[in-house]
């Protein structure tokens, strides 16, 4: 739907997409919810106190809200304008925090390939680290080798909800293995709190729209594109990457690494083709085990890392709504309410909201056979009837002490007990909130339907986790009550395990973006370690690209 403030504003700001470094930035412009676009104008010429024919142009960079109050919720813009004071209005606001210099977001390419390659580089998967890493390539003229172990993202979709609907796995082809990666099946969400001096997440929104995404995700707050508009953009990269003499190859998966006095020469397939390359681009995403177990074996440095496990909760998307918008709820501008929540427990463990998919699915994301594993997933409308998230309990090594791939063990234990109290059909162990506080089985549903297909297995949860998380998340479900009243609400439906928040391993990489250990190969993304989630995954596909470039023109 055309945002009705905006207007035209859109296709100017996609056109700009940041811009002449002597315009202005304004920051913290506050506006009433259902301001007249006429009143952005007459909020710049008040704070800038100039007159109408000083302002040449303007474009809205970011516009999110305020809804601390919620008789009160308001707009907040960053606005970069164009003036013909630009000097003059620079020194009057000298000291005044929200008043600056637009900065220079446009992208430059760190390198161009040589005329003649005598390797082409590697990139290993397609997520959006992947894809990221491949397009830069190609748009410096190196032809990337692209190398998936999954299908095109349409017939993995088509395997994917296959499998929702009756339960055949298929191992190289679901919601974490083929083109797009693990966040296809997703929210789409595109905000992340990684630092990006260098404006990289500016590339990876610009190229997102121009493969078809909305143009709204340059500059509301926390964008999010959807499921099904993500396959139309992944099949666009693709195309994309290919058109500028990239390579991608699916069903392809790796099955060896070939390194040689610490450096590497190349890589086998597992039908046994051999392709040659000193530069190798590791974007796998954190549910390539089998990947992690190989490296491993050829003494690539892993060392083991936090992450998190616990279940996902369903609650009526209008009980979110009301408790975060109150009379505004459902407003245009608005749309589904999400939240995020944090609670430090008396054990000593934190629980916290992750991955929040408002009028979303909770859906089956294992990618082994006899596990369960949960993932939330929207639509870009994200109008279905529950919001859910998973609410999660950080771990860490010394929660699974010993070899670095201990993590990987640990979290299949659980997939394998959330397969048995599923019923070992696929079906996920599922418990109603008022009962998981009161530490008793459910037996029946209440006014929340679960949204996770093959379906919910009511029962008890509490052997699903070890003891020091069941008692995290029991302590914590209360106190989230307290910030989002009916968040403990007898009938919220609990799903389990939610074991795939972040890669259980990081491989170590140097300041040129290599491994600790191994020349020319380049761990990044979320499998890595260095990633968590489309944004974030996009960005660090850009820098393995550019530690790429360098190395091979140097």
């Amino acid at each position: 739907m055309k945002d009705p403030l905006i207007g035209n504003l859109v296709d100017r700001a996609t056109a700009q997409v940041i811009q002449d470094s002597s315009m202005l930035r304004l920051t913290e412009v506050k506006l009433p919810l259902d301001h007249p676009e006429s009143e952005i104008k007459t909020a710049i010429l008040k704070k800038l106190q100039i007159p109408l024919e000083a302002l040449i142009n303007y474009s809205i960079f970011k516009r999110s809200y305020d809804a601390r109050k919620k008789d009160g919720i308001v707009l907040v813009y960053i606005l970069d304008v164009e003036t013909t004071q630009e000097k003059f209005l620079l020194q009057r606001f000298k000291k005044d925090p929200h008043v600056m210099v637009t900065p220079s977001m446009s992208y430059s390419p760190i390198a161009q390939a040589p005329e003649h390659l005598t390797t082409r580089p590697i990139v290993i998967g397609t997520g959006p680290c992947g894809l990221f890493a491949a397009l830069m390539l190609a748009q410096m003229g190196f032809r990337p080798i692209v190398l998936e172990r999954g299908k095109i993202v349409k017939e993995r979709t088509a395997d994917t909800f296959g499998f929702w609907r009756n339960k055949g796995l298929n191992p190289e082809s679901n919601a974490q293995f083929g083109e797009g990666g693990a966040g296809t099946f997703s929210d789409g969400k595109l905000y992340s709190q990684v630092r990006d001096s260098q404006h990289h997440g500016r590339k990876v929104l610009t190229e997102l729209v121009n493969a078809g995404a909305s143009p709204e995700i340059l500059y509301v707050n926390k964008p999010h594109i959807g499921t099904f508009k993500l396959v139309g953009i992944v099949e666009k990269m693709r195309a994309n990457i290919e058109s500028l003499g990239g390579e991608i190859h699916f069903q392809s998966r790796v099955e060896d690494i070939h390194i040689e006095k610490g450096q590497v020469r190349g890589v086998t397939l597992a039908n046994g083709e051999y392709i040659r390359s000193n530069h190798v681009v590791l974007a796998v995403g954190h549910s390539a085990r089998d990947t992690f177990e190989m490296l491993f074996e050829r003494g690539v440095y892993i060392e083991a890392k936090p992450f998190s496990i616990g279940f996902r909760v369903e609650h009526p998307q209008a009980l979110i709504d009301r408790c975060r918008f109150g009379a505004q709820a459902g407003h245009r501008l608005l749309g589904a309410a999400d939240y995020k929540l944090v609670h430090h427990c008396s054990n000593g463990r934190s629980v916290y909201s992750f991955c929040m998919c408002p009028g979303g699915l909770v859906v089956a994301a294992t990618s082994e056979p006899g596990r369960v594993v949960t993932n939330g997933m929207s639509q870009y409308s994200r109008n279905e009837r529950n919001a859910n998230s998973a609410i999660v309990v950080g771990i860490t090594p010394d929660d699974y002490p010993g070899h670095p791939l201990a993590g990987i063990e640990f979290q299949r234990r659980l997939e394998e007990r959330a397969f048995e109290l599923g019923g070992s059909t696929y079906e996920a162990p599922g418990q109603l909130v008022g009962d998981f506080i009161a530490d008793r089985p459910s037996q029946s549903l209440g006014t929340v339907r679960p949204s996770y297909t093959p379906g919910v297995h009511l029962g008890d949860l509490s052997s699903s986790l070890p003891d020091y998380a069941i008692a995290a998340i029991r302590e914590a479900l209360p106190a989230f009550d307290k910030q989002i009243k009916g968040f403990a609400m007898n009938d919220a439906v609990l799903t389990g395990v939610e074991t795939r928040t972040s890669s259980p391993i990081r491989i170590k990489r140097k300041a040129d973006g290599q491994s600790l250990n191994i020349q020319g190969l380049y761990p990044a993304g979320e499998g890595a370690g260095y990633a968590g989630g489309i944004l974030s995954a996009g960005i660090d596909g850009i820098k393995a690209a550019e530690a790429v470039a360098l190395s091979i023109v140097n």
